[in-house]
C-alpha cells in the first residue's frame, strides 16, 4: 500500500483533541480546518518558565539515492515514546514544494510512521512558505522601486535575490527591468528557492516577533559606491515584511497516524541553509512535553553540525541524545556497492560503508553528546549482515533495529526504551568552534574536524568577500553549503579514502540571520527539476483525492 493510501485510511482525530491532549487552552489555538491548527506565541510566553523536556536530535549518515528514512525514524520514535507512556512531541520542518514536485518527493514520513494530513502538509499547508515568498519578493520590489524613483540610497550593487518555492533552473540568472520605461534600469537578478531565502533562515532563528522584525531590518540588501552596506531598515519596510509573517510565525500543530502531537514549522534547506525547524516551535515543544523528537536535514555533517553550531546558540539548550539513522543498503552503497546490488549480501561493502557511519558517530561525540545508531530494517536485510553490523558497532555505540515503517510506534519501542536511558546520561555539550575566532578558523574547524579535510582552499572571490565582511561578521557562526552525499565537496567521492581538500567558492553574509554562508563545490541555491520530475506522477481523481505524492 502506498504512503498516501495508508495516510488516507488512518483515523485522525480533530486537531482540537490533540491540543487538549497536551493541555493547550483553546483560546490559544487557531483552527485551519479539522486537522491543522496554529498555536499562538502568546501561549509560549505564558508557559516560558516551565521546565524543558528532554531534546532528542535525529540525524543520519550521508544520504544516498536509496533513502535512509530519517523523518520516518523521527515519527516512529515519537510514537514509540508515547507507546511506552512517555509524553512526547514531534518537532519537524515543513516540506518545500520544490522537492515535492522534483526528485525527493514529500517529507511527511512513510509507511505507518507518518504525519497527517500528509497531502496538506506536503502542499500549501498553512501558507507559511508562501508568506515567506511574499515577504522576500516585496523587499525585491521595494529595492527596484527605490532605484526607479531616484536611488536616494545610492545602490551601486544589489545583492538581494527574488525567490520561488519551486525548482526552476531557468530563473537562476535573469535580466529584469526590460519594460523600456523612463528611469527603468535593466539589471541582472537571481532567484533562490524560498527555503534558501535569508527570510526563511530569519523566520526559523527568531526568538520572538520583536526579534523577527529586528533581524528583518538588519538584512543587507546591497552596497553603495563607497562599498557601504544598505540595510532593509534603510528602505523602511521591515514592518511590512513582519506584517506578512505575523500569522506564519505561530507554530503549526498536526498529528501522527497514531494521533500523537506533531509541531511542524519552518523549513530551511540543509545544504544551502541551516536545515532546522524554527526556534519558536522547538521551544514550545520543550515546554509542552517530557521528550521532544526533532531532526536536522541531510547527514550529520550538514544538518546536525548546523543544528549544534548555529541553532543551539539561539535555542539556549542542546540535545540530550542524538539518533544517527542508517540502512544496510545505504551502508553498502557507501562501501562501493552499485545501487542495484545493495539488496545482495556483501559483507565487504558493508564493512567499508560502516566507516561513514562511525565517522558521524565520532563527530557527535566531539560535541560531548551521546549518540545511538538506528538501523531501518528492510525485508532484504539478512541475519548475517545484521549480526556483522551489530558486532562491529558493539563497544563503539548503542544500536537499535527499527521496524516502524511496517509496524508504526510498536516497531520503535526498543529505540524508545534505549532513548529514555540515554537521555539520563551526562552530556558535556560544546560547539565545534568558538564564535570569537576568525571566519577562516571557523571554516577550517568544521572542514577538518567534522568533514576530515586536509586543507581549505579559497577562491580569490571568497578571499575578497571575507575581507569585505570581516568587521560585520564578527562573532557569527558559519553555515557551510556543501554536497550532502559525501564528507568532501565532491558528490562522487563517497569513500573519502584519499586526502581531500574543501574548495570555498563564494562567501555571503546573512546579516539578518546572523550567520555567514560559505559555498563549496557546485552548490545551487535554486535547484532544477530532474528529467522525470515527481510532478508527472501527481494527480487528482474525480472524487478530489490526490494521488502520486510519496
Amino acid at each position: 500500500m502506498e504512503d498516501i493510501e495508508i495516510a488516507r485510511n488512518a483515523k485522525l482525530k480533530n486537531i482540537s483533541e490533540i491540543t487538549k491532549k497536551i493541555n493547550i487552552p483553546e483560546n490559544y489555538v487557531e483552527m485551519y480546518g479539522k486537522y491543522k491548527a496554529k498555536i499562538s506565541l502568546e501561549y509560549l510566553e505564558k508557559i516560558k518558565e516551565r521546565k524543558n523536556g528532554k531534546l532528542i536530535l535525529v540525524t543520519a549518515i550521508n544520504p544516498t539515492p536509496l533513502g535512509e528514512g530519517k523523518t520516518t525514524t523521527s515519527i516512529g520514535l515519537a510514537d514509540g515514546l508515547n507507546k511506552i507512556n512517555k509524553k512526547a512531541i514531534l518537532a519537524l520542518r515543513e516540506p518545500s514544494l520544490g522537492p515535492v514536485f522534483g526528485i525527493k518527493g514529500g517529507a511527511t514520513g512513510g509507511g505507518y510512521s507518518q504525519v497527517s494530513p500528509m497531502e496538506d502538509i506536503n502542499l500549501h499547508f498553512t501558507g507559511d512558505i508562501h508568506a515567506i515568498t511574499s515577504a522576500n519578493n516585496l523587499l525585491s520590489a521595494v529595492i527596484d522601486n527605490h532605484i526607479f524613483q531616484g536611488n536616494e540610497l545610492g545602490f551601486e550593487k544589489v545583492i538581494w535575490k527574488r525567490c520561488l518555492d519551486l525548482n526552476d533552473r531557468a530563473l537562476r540568472k535573469v535580466e529584469i527591468g526590460l519594460s523600456g520605461e523612463k528611469n527603468m534600469t535593466p539589471r541582472i537578478d537571481y532567484f533562490d528557492i524560498t527555503v534558501a531565502s535569508e527570510i526563511m533562515a530569519i523566520f526559523c532563528l527568531a526568538t520572538s516577533l520583536k526579534d523577527l522584525k529586528r533581524r528583518l531590518g538588519n538584512i543587507i540588501v546591497g552596497y553603495n559606491k563607497e562599498n557601504k552596506p544598505i540595510y532593509c531598515r534603510d528602505l523602511k519596510v521591515e514592518g511590512s515584511l513582519a506584517v506578512l509573517l505575523k500569522d506564519a510565525i505561530n507554530p503549526n500543530i498536526v498529528q501522527t497516524l497514531e494521533n500523537n502531537p506533531a509541531i511542524i514549522h519552518g523549513g530551511p534547506f540543509a545544504n544551502i541553509a541551516h536545515g532546522c525547524n524554527s526556534i519558536l516551535s522547538t521551544k514550545m515543544a520543550l515546554k509542552l512535553s517530557d521528550y521532544v523528537v526533532t531532526e536536522a536535514g541531510f547527514g550529520a555533517d550538514l544538518g546536525a553540525e548546523k543544528f549544534l553550531d548555529i541553532k543551539c546558540r539561539n535555542l539556549e539548550t542542546s540535545p540530550d541524545a542524538v539518533v544517527i539513522v542508517a540502512t544496510l543498503r545505504a551502508l553498502k552503497y557507501h562501501g562501493g556497492a552499485l545501487k542495484e546490488e545493495t539488496n545482495n549480501i556483501n559483507i565487504e561493502a558493508l564493512n567499508t560503508g560502516i566507516e561513514n557511519l562511525l565517522k558521524h558517530v565520532d563527530n557527535i561525540k566531539k560535541y560531548g553528546l551521546n549518540p545511538i545508531v538506528a538501523i531501518n530494517k528492510f525485508s532484504s536485510d539478512t541475519a548475517e549482515e545484521l549480526d556483522f553490523l551489530r558486532n562491529t558497532l558493539e563497544g563503539k555505540v548503542e544500536y537499535s533495529l527499527l521496524e516502524n515503517w511496517a509496524k508504526g510506534g510498536e516497531g520503535a519501542v526498543d529505540l524508545a526504551n534505549k532513548m529514555v536511558k540515554i537521555c539520563e546520561k551526562k552530556k558535556d555539550f560544546k560547539p565545534i568552534y568558538d564564535l570569537n575566532i576568525s571566519l577562516e578558523e571557523k571554516i577550517e574547524k568544521v572542514a577538518k574536524e567534522i568533514y576530515g579535510a586536509r586543507n581549505v582552499i579559497y577562491s580569490e572571490d571568497a578571499k575578497s568577500e571575507i575581507e569585505r565582511i570581516r568587521d560585520y561578521a564578527k562573532n557569527m557562526p558559519v553555515c557551510i553549503a556543501k554536497t550532502q552525499y559525501s564528507f568532501s565537496d565532491d558528490p562522487k567521492n563517497l569513500l573519502c579514502k584519499e586526502p581531500f581538500d574543501i574548495h570555498i567558492n563564494t562567501i555571503e553574509l546573512k546579516n539578518g540571520a546572523e550567520f555567514v554562508v560559505v559555498k563549496t563545490g557546485k552548490i545551487m541555491t535554486m535547484p532544477g527539476l530532474p528529467k522525470k520530475p515527481a510532478a508527472e506522477n501527481i494527480d487528482i481523481d474525480e472524487n478530489g483525492n490526490i494521488v502520486g505524492i510519496f
